[in-house]
Parts: structure tokens; sequence; C-alpha cells
């Protein structure tokens, strides 16, 4: 079962809801996977999914909060995939004008009816509201990627009003959602994982938001122990090149000038390096007589480097 089936079967255990958030939910469910067809002069809905706890769930909500008996219909998917489609059928004579309406899918002025591909303000006037339409919305068509692969949350919806006022709701709650284009939908997404996090609080599902928070923060302990592991390589790194350059140059001197030409501290620290060349530059300093502290170790070596390549030039 993929994460987002995960999600969907664990929010759809709740059925005890009041009825305004069911038709806040449905009215969600229906715009994103509903399909409204008319048929020797009469009307049916369709609903469609892949998900069978989702399937369950509305057919569910539909005969016992609402009183609508409607048709659930199994077909199987003509991808490769191979999938159960659940196809849930509302006719006319079950009440769907009334169910329509009251959903906000068709909208009456002067009994003359349209369909509304916006949020009707009066269905998510309360953040309870809110959050039932956020939830049939992403049971309609949302998906969340696994947390081990990535962070991604994305609702498909078919129209751009639709797609911008779920945005607008979604983001009511202090979230940063986004809408693009994707083929003939439009996307509203979210890829940031706190955001993920809040999302899945906000539709109720607590035990996904758990195992989510579990492998952000392993991944993040990873990362961050990546980088640590990085940080000491890149340092131990530049320090042995250091060490390395500097007995280059050390052996240079001896070589074309001898060290007794050096000054005693440059002469001392020379010794030193030479003898212990994996030493750090603070256990070099207390190798000396009188011991020296880093920075000063780190200046004498300087001037010694600075000789070589005079040196190196012909200039001494």
């Amino acid at each position: 079962m993929s994460y987002s089936s995960t999600v969907k079967s664990e929010i759809t255990r709740n059925t005890e809801i009041s009825r305004e958030e069911i038709i806040a939910m449905l009215s969600a469910i229906m715009k994103v996977s509903g399909t409204l067809a008319f048929s020797s002069s009469r009307l049916s809905f369709k609903i469609t999914t892949e998900n069978p706890s989702t399937a369950r769930f509305i057919f569910k909500l539909l005969k016992d909060h609402l009183k609508i008996h409607g048709k659930l219909l199994v077909k199987k998917s003509g991808s490769l995939k191979k999938n159960n489609i659940y196809v849930i059928v509302i006719s006319e004579d079950m009440g769907l004008k009334e169910l329509l309406l009251e959903t906000g899918i068709l909208k009456d002025e002067e009994d003359v009816f349209s369909l509304d591909y916006r949020i009707n303000p009066n269905l998510v006037r309360t953040d309870a509201l809110k959050k039932a339409y956020i939830k049939g919305s992403f049971l309609g068509s949302g998906s969340v990627s696994n947390p081990e692969k990535g962070y991604h949350l994305e609702f498909v919806v078919n129209s751009l009003e639709l797609a911008e006022d779920l945005m607008e709701l979604v983001n009511s709650f202090g979230l940063t959602s986004k809408v693009i284009a994707r083929k003939n939908a439009y996307i509203v997404y979210l890829k940031e994982g706190e955001q993920i996090v809040d999302i899945l609080s906000i539709i109720g599902a607590f035990n996904s938001l758990f195992e989510f928070e579990n492998v952000r923060i392993v991944k993040d302990m990873r990362n961050n122990v990546n980088r640590l592991v990085n940080c000491e390589t890149a340092n131990l790194s530049k320090t042995v090149n250091a060490a390395v350059r500097q007995v280059e140059s050390i052996k240079l001197i001896e070589r074309i000038i001898g060290l007794g030409r050096l000054p005693k501290p440059l002469r001392d620290i020379a010794e030193v390096r030479l003898e212990y060349p994996d030493e750090s530059l603070k256990e070099l300093g207390e190798m000396l007589n009188p011991p020296v502290g880093k920075s000063g170790v780190n200046h004498r070596l300087r001037k010694i480097e600075k000789i070589a390549d005079e040196l190196r030039k012909g200039g001494l």
C-alpha cells in the first residue's frame, strides 16, 4: 500500500462528524473527482476513485447521513497497473439535484441552474469546515509522497478557479501552497516537510503524521551527520595539506641555505615540524621551550613558507 493510500485509509475511519462537515467534504470530493452526466433528460453523478477505503467512506456518508443509497460499481482499470476503479453513481431519483445544490456543485440564480467551479464561501465559513473541505479534496484527488523518498503533497483539480480557491483555503492555515498547470489539470502543491506535517494534522491523519515526522527526524539527523563528517574530512584534508606544504618548505630551506640561517624561533619550529609532521599546531607549540600558542606556531610556519617562496623565486 502506498503512503497516500495509508493516509486516506486512516482519515476515512473517522465518521463522527457533523452534517455541515460532511457537506463540505462531499463538495470537495465531488468537485475534484466527480462527473455530472445528462441522459434522457435525467441527471446522474459519478464519483470515481481508485482507493477502496475512500469509496466505502463516501458510500457510507451518503447512506447513513444523507439517506442517499447510491450504487457502488467496481471496474478494472485500463492502465498497466490493473487497479480496480470504484464508481459511486447517484441518480436524480435519489435526491441528486438537492445534493448538488447543497454541496455548491450547482448554483440556482432565478431558476437558472449552472455549474459553480469555485468553493462556496458558506461551506467553509469556519476552521472546522475548512479542514473538512481540505480533507475531502485530499480524499478525492490528493497524494503525498513517501517521506523516505522526498517531500511532496498535491491536490489535482480541473479548473484554475477551484485551484486558486483551494490554495487560498490551505494557506489560510499559515501555509504557502502554490498552483501550477500540468497537462489538462491544475496542481495545488506543498514541498516543505513541516508544511506537509501541518496538512496531515489538518486532515486528521495523526498516525501518518507521526510516521512522517519519525522519518523526517531520522533523515535530518543523517544529513547533519553527513555534513559534520564532510566538514571534518575537509578540515582534516586542509590540515594534512598544510603540514605537507610546511615540511616541503622546510626541506627546501634546509637544502638551499640550511636551517642554521633561520632565526632561532623559526629554526626551532622547523626542526619540530620535520620531526613530527603529523602533529597539530597546538601540539607542536607545546613541544617548544618555552611553549608557544597555536597562533604563534602558525605565524612562524607562515614566515618559513614565505622564505621558501622567495627561495623558489631566487630571491635569497
